[in-house]
């Protein structure tokens, strides 16, 4: 056990309301992109707060492990990679995007396609996907899959309601850009 169970829920509303803080212009723009993703990183913080006690019990010892394991892992660095590219080669700039709903690295002006953002569209929202799934398969439960679910869910209409704001701020460029690559699994999907 991390944290005494009685820390859970303190801990679980103190984390909430930062990222509510961090998304309140998203969450004043019901059909932006942010404000089905801060239902989704909800329903994952959900997730991590019913299997925190369970947390790391018998690592890799069943085949669900491992696979929680890797997907873990890739959930780290995909959105580390994805943030630094946005900032590097997509010079995001406040003034060129006044948009409430958009987080400071999002205002790119420049459209990305180096690094993973070549093969998938939505790294980060990939992450996202990644964790909610690796946090998941930590244990079974019948609550923790809705809110896998759930999650997965709003992460695809993020993603689409984001490809929408793409077209609408990079037109053709971005539309060429999404006729080569895949939403969130190279190649695949």
């Amino acid at each position: 056990m991390l944290l005494p169970l009685q820390a859970y829920p303190a801990t679980f509303v103190i984390v909430s309301s930062v990222v509510l803080y961090i998304s309140r212009g998203a969450i004043r723009r019901p059909r932006s992109h942010g404000f089905s993703r801060f239902f989704a990183v909800e329903c994952i913080f959900g997730l991590i707060w019913i299997n925190l006690p369970v947390w790391g019990d018998d690592p890799l010892l069943t085949s669900s492990q491992f696979v929680a394991q890797v997907l873990l892992i890739a959930s780290i660095w995909l959105p580390l990679h994805a943030v630094r590219q946005l900032r590097r080669v997509g010079q995001p700039s406040g003034g060129a995007r006044q948009d409430e709903a958009l987080l400071g690295f999002e205002k790119t002006t420049r459209l990305v396609t180096t690094g993973a953002f070549r093969y998938i569209r939505h790294p980060m929202y990939t992450a996202l996907i990644c964790l909610a799934w690796g946090v998941f398969l930590q244990r079974f439960t019948w609550l923790g899959l809705l809110l896998v679910l759930a999650s997965t869910a709003l992460l695809f209409v993020t993603a689409m309601r984001e490809e929408d704001e793409c077209l609408a701020h990079f037109g053709e460029a971005y539309r060429q850009y999404m006729a080569r690559t895949r939403r969130f699994v190279p190649f695949l999907f």
